[in-house]
């Protein structure tokens, strides 16, 4: 297991703007490690460019943030190296059994060849796709294919793995198994997760803490629990997340948004 500090993620004032636009403003949070850390909001909220900068794949305007000790900008080699990143897009191979998804990435990710062999298999086994590794992607359910991605990601042991909305489009039972084989990696390695939903459900059962996040600034902090007790003894989180940010959450969003829930839920379905 790769040895990272305590505070494994830390943002201070993360900036980022699009011409006029600010789509997150002077963001700060912290995040310990071994917790799994929510981002809620409704869409537009600035979760994904969040997710983008803390990743690498999109420069902060101004601030700055380090993941698993590397700066984000100064050391983006590295922090890429510590992470892995589960996108809401497709990213195993249809056309390529389970096995031959996890071997190339375990090449893309450099694990070694002594090595890579034994990670698959456990891989496989954590994830129960043993008796499925030699079949075609294209041939597995949806919660089939987000296992299978799930252990692409993790083959090469990060400090700090990104979930971007990880059970989208997964019916209930599919969903729970992915929700359980999360809290089996936590327990098992003590990995660092940062994940988006839109799921109140799913951040109260999954999240240690959450940040819910307004217009491009942090509304709200704080473990489940004490979110909703500080609003009532039968408060939810959906009931936070209107105290927060005025309104309950919407799904829908833009043109863009719905296009994309529904390819995901299409191609996972």
């Amino acid at each position: 297991m790769i040895r990272v500090p305590e505070l494994i993620i830390e943002t201070r004032h993360l900036k980022r703007t699009f011409g006029s636009l600010v789509a997150v403003a002077g963001l700060d949070i912290a995040v310990q490690r071994g917790e799994i850390f929510g981002l809620l909001g409704p869409n537009g909220a600035g979760k994904s460019t969040t997710i983008k900068m803390l990743t690498t794949l999109l420069p902060p305007t101004s601030g700055g943030a380090r993941v698993a000790g590397f700066d984000i900008v100064r050391q983006a080699a590295d922090v890429r190296h510590h992470i892995g990143y589960v996108p809401q897009l497709l990213s195993a191979d249809g056309a390529l059994t389970g096995r031959e998804n996890l071997t190339l990435s375990a090449k893309l990710y450099r694990v070694s060849a002594a090595d890579r062999t034994a990670r698959i298999a456990d891989a496989l086994r954590f994830m129960d796709l043993e008796e499925a590794a030699d079949h075609l992607v294209r041939t597995y359910s949806g919660g089939m294919i987000r296992r299978l991605e799930l252990a692409q990601a993790m083959l090469h042991e990060p400090a700090v793995l990104f979930l971007d909305e990880p059970t989208i489009g997964l019916d209930p039972v599919a969903r729970r198994a992915v929700w359980d084989r999360l809290l089996e990696l936590k327990h098992r390695s003590a990995m660092t997760m940062l994940l988006t939903t839109h799921d109140m459900e799913e951040a109260d059962a999954l999240c240690d803490r959450l940040a819910l996040m307004h217009q491009g600034v942090l509304a709200t902090l704080g473990a489940p629990a004490d979110l909703k007790a500080a609003i009532g003894p039968d408060a939810t989180l959906e009931d936070v997340f209107v105290r927060s940010v005025g309104r309950g959450i919407e799904k829908g969003g833009t043109y863009r948004d719905v296009r994309r829930l529904r390819n995901t839920i299409r191609r996972l379905g």
